[in-house]
């Protein structure tokens, strides 16, 4: 491919990197020791990448942060990170195919659909296979390759992008123990849900290694659906020297489903909410990735961390219905026929994808004083590539495999697309007594390119933005923490929204708005803890898709406008009780008051003429999201029991409130799910538990983007965890 030159981005990025290399250059005055704190067991934290780092780390940073770490994974037992995430005020987690393969992350009312609005990282590098030109989730590794996750919202996001409008995930993988150590995880259940996960790890000469590996097949939420996941994991760390340590990473997944891609028609739903027609679509991927971290202290107040990371994504969904309103019929098809003859005679469209992403990023750290102040300047380059390969081959029969010759089949689509993204960043800290002020400003330059070996057509374009951000905390007293933040939040655009099917440069401006925090932490005793966040992001041009029901491939528009804001809440309790008793009560709520469009804006359901939609409510934007932990803990024993509640959403602009027939519009009405745990520690060694999702069997729907989709049935599970 024809090189792409960038000289506006490499001047911006070249005053980046002179800024980086005057603060290495130049120590501040009076050093004080790097106050890095260190992983459990003592073990270095050098050669990683964090977000937040450690609950003590939270009454510093400017903006509202969560920890869920190992224990209260294990506590509630969760079967899909959608089960974690919803311990996290300000998230709406959704299901889709039952077992958290393809999670629907949003944040604070921004649309959840393949958790586009959000960046998620694994040990603080790129987790999406294309972040900047498609940061689409098709792909999640298992919750059990974690051992902490941190979710960040707020100023302090500017230090990581391209993504800095919602939030930041940040899944922490266990590091390589000091003494040899294992793990052992089996459990089995119902709907042909089996899981065995494992761990072994040592330090040997001075080299720490870790494996991991994960195996979980299940049927899913829906008929006709078998899933099966492998995730395959290893790690190691190597003190070169006192001052240079290495951490090398490597992951192979790979899935092996059948799952359809469209949801129900409301005739459908009602006869069998469980049922999927679309038997003989298939669903294959594997992905694996590598990245190398190197630490250099450069003295007792300064670090430099250099990542370079690569990973390679390939995914094969065969399918006969991208939604509910693509149905085989003899328009479409003339040998189908309709639904009658769907296993036999219909065709089907395989979309093939091919994603290779690369990148390296340096990061220097420095602490000092500077000016009588407790100073600490972070900065960071980041140079990024990704590679899309694309092709749609339609097949003749429902098992097809290969392209067809009959009508519509064949390769309809066959494309190139690239993406050359640099960018930097600038966050300095300054605390004097209580009061800590935290500026930071962002770079991001995205450069676009589509080609189609179709039509001959190659089209260009570009994105450049500078992100600023300023956060405050103030320390009242011991356990009492008042923070406060705005920055600007960025989300660039996909190749294939920039840059149009034949070449020519689309009108859509990269996804901008204003964020706004205010808030507490507070911490009245060792059993209590509180956080209470107010937040506002008030969009300038918030992207949405143009048709309603197009799923995550819909082309996207400019909304213009929009407005969210709301409230917070996490509250966390723990208290002895009589007889030796330990009670638990958590609550993790958000309130969603205003998420509406403003300004003129016509909806994207009427095309025929401009109907307005100015003051609606944003589609799943849920006004109340809310989960409720009760817990018992005495000896051995643990128990839990969990209600999930997500308030009714529109699924349109247009705020329709009755189900369409294609059933991708209509409102999806409120719901309440329950889960109860036990756990018994048998030895100190060896546990067993027992878990019910669901537990009263509700019937619900999580998603109408394309079609009706039901929650997880009643999930009844056990086994046991195993250390050695």
């Amino acid at each position: 491919m024809q090189k792409i030159e960038f000289r506006a981005r490499r001047g911006a990025l070249a005053a980046v990197a002179a800024v980086l290399a005057t603060a290495a250059a130049t120590p501040p005055v009076q050093a004080q020791p790097a106050t890095a704190e260190p992983a459990p067991g003592g073990r270095s934290t050098l050669a990683d990448v964090i977000v937040i780092g450690s609950r003590e780390a939270l009454t510093r940073i400017p903006g509202s942060g969560q920890i869920i770490d190992r224990e209260a994974l294990e506590a509630a037992r969760v079967y899909t990170i959608n089960e974690a995430l919803r311990q996290v005020p300000g998230v709406l987690a959704r299901d889709e195919e039952g077992m958290g393969l393809r999670p629907n992350i949003g944040i604070r009312g921004l649309n959840p659909t393949r958790s586009s609005k959000v960046l998620l990282l694994e040990d603080g590098l790129p987790l999406a296979f294309a972040p900047y030109g498609d940061n689409a989730t098709y792909y999640h590794p298992p919750v059990e390759r974690f051992e902490r996750i941190e979710v960040l919202k707020g100023a302090g996001q500017v230090e990581f992008g391209p993504q800095t409008v919602g939030g930041v995930i940040n899944y922490i993988t266990p590091r390589a123990p000091v003494d040899f150590e294992g793990r052992l995880n089996v459990a089995g259940g119902n709907r042909g849900f089996r899981e065995v996960h494992a761990e072994i790890g040592d330090t040997v000469a001075g080299t720490g290694y870790l494996l991991t590996a994960t195996k979980k097949l299940a049927d899913g939420a829906r008929d006709n659906m078998e899933l099966d996941l492998t995730d395959v994991t290893a790690k190691f760390t190597r003190q070169l020297a006192e001052r240079h340590a290495l951490t090398l990473r490597a992951s192979y997944l790979r899935e092996d489903s059948d799952v359809a891609y469209s949801g129900l028609t409301l005739a459908e739903y009602r006869a069998d909410p469980r049922q999927n027609p679309f038997v003989n679509d298939e669903f294959e991927l594997y992905r694996w990735g590598t990245s190398l971290t190197h630490g250099w202290s450069l003295a007792p107040n300064a670090e430099v961390t250099t990542s370079v990371y690569y990973s390679y994504f390939d995914r094969d969904w065969w399918r006969q219905s991208s939604n509910s309103n693509e149905r085989p019929n003899d328009a479409s098809d003339p040998a189908c026929g309709g639904l009658a003859n769907l296993n036999t005679a219909c065709g089907n469209q395989g979309r093939l994808r091919q994603y290779a992403t690369k990148g390296i990023e340096p990061r220097l750290a420095v602490r000092g004083e500077w000016l009588g102040l407790d100073a600490e300047l972070k900065a960071g380059l980041r140079y990024h590539e990704e590679k899309q390969y694309r092709v749609q081959a339609n097949g003749d029969t429902p098992t097809a495999r290969t392209p067809g010759t009959g009508r519509n089949a064949g390769v309809v689509e066959n494309q190139e697309r690239y993406v050359e993204a640099a960018s930097g960043f600038l966050q300095a800290s300054f605390t004097a007594g209580g009061l800590t002020v935290v500026p930071g400003l962002r770079y991001e330059s995205v450069d676009f390119e589509r080609r189609n070996f179709l039509n001959g057509a190659r089209g260009r374009s570009s994105v450049d933005q500078l992100i600023p951000g300023l956060g405050a905390t103030w320390r009242a007293r011991e356990g009492l923490t008042f923070f406060a933040g705005a920055h600007r939040g960025f989300a660039p655009p996909r190749v294939e929204d920039i840059v149009s099917n034949t070449g020519g440069v689309v009108d859509l401006d990269a996804e901008l708005s204003w964020n706004y925090e205010l808030g507490v932490r507070a911490r009245p005793n060792p059993g209590a803890s509180l956080e209470l966040t107010a937040f506002r992001l008030d969009f300038s041009n918030q992207i949405v898709p143009a048709s309603v029901a197009g799923g995550s491939g819909a082309t996207l528009t400019s909304a213009g406008e929009t407005i969210h804001q709301g409230l917070e809440a996490l509250v966390d309790l723990n208290r002895e009780l009589a007889g030796g008793l330990i009670g638990q009560a958590r609550l993790a709520w958000t309130w969603l008051r205003d998420a509406e469009f403003e300004g003129r804006r016509c909806s994207s359901v009427v095309s025929t003429s401009c109907v307005p939609v100015t003051g609606n409510r944003l589609p799943y934007a849920a006004e109340n999201v809310a989960t409720l932990t009760l817990g018992l803990a005495a000896n051995r024993w643990r128990a839990q029991v969990e209600g999930v509640y997500t308030g009714e959403m529109y699924t349109d602009d247009l705020n329709t409130v009755a189900v369409i027939a294609n059933g991708q519009r209509g409102l999806m009405p409120s719901h309440v799910v329950w889960n109860a745990t036990v756990n018994f520690s048998a030895t100190d060694a060896v546990a067993i538990y027992g878990t019910v999702k669901n537990v009263a069997d509700r019937v619900y729907v999580v998603d109408m983007t394309r079609g009706l989709i039901p929650g997880t049935p009643r999930l009844v599970q056990a086994g046991f965890t195993m250390r050695f």
